[in-house]
C-alpha cells in the first residue's frame, strides 16, 4: 500500500518536472528564434522557421506545429515577437492536455 503511494508521488512529481522542462524549453527556443528574426540580415519568417527548427530538435515535432512571428512595434520600438503555441504534456510527452502559449520578443536590429 505504501509503495502504491510512492510511486504515485514519484509519477506525479516526474510529471511536473517534464512539463516544466518542456515550458522552458520552448521559451529558450522562441528567444532564439526571436533574436534570430530580429537581425538586420534577416526576417520574422526566419526567426519562426529557426524556432521551429530548434523545437524540433530537442522536444518532439508535435511541440512545433504552431510557430508564429511578427514585426510589431513596441514601446516606439520595432521588435520581433515569437509565438509557440503547443499541447501540455499531460501523461509524459503524450496525451491530451491543454495548451501552452510562449512568446518572447528581440529588438529589430534594422531601426
Amino acid at each position: 500500500m505504501v509503495s502504491g503511494l510512492v510511486i504515485v508521488l514519484f509519477l506525479a512529481a516526474f510529471q511536473l518536472g517534464f512539463a516544466l522542462y518542456v515550458r522552458n524549453t520552448l521559451i529558450a527556443h522562441a528567444s532564439e528564434g526571436a533574436r534570430y528574426g530580429a537581425r538586420a540580415d534577416s526576417s520574422p519568417a526566419a526567426g519562426a522557421e529557426r524556432a521551429r527548427s530548434l523545437i524540433k530538435g530537442s522536444v518532439s515535432s508535435r511541440f512545433a506545429r504552431d510557430v508564429r512571428a511578427e514585426r510589431v512595434s513596441e514601446g516606439g520600438a520595432a521588435v520581433v515577437r515569437v509565438t509557440v503555441v503547443a499541447p501540455m504534456p499531460v501523461l509524459g510527452p503524450f496525451g491530451p492536455g491543454d495548451e501552452l502559449t510562449v512568446s518572447a520578443r528581440a529588438y529589430a536590429e534594422d531601426q
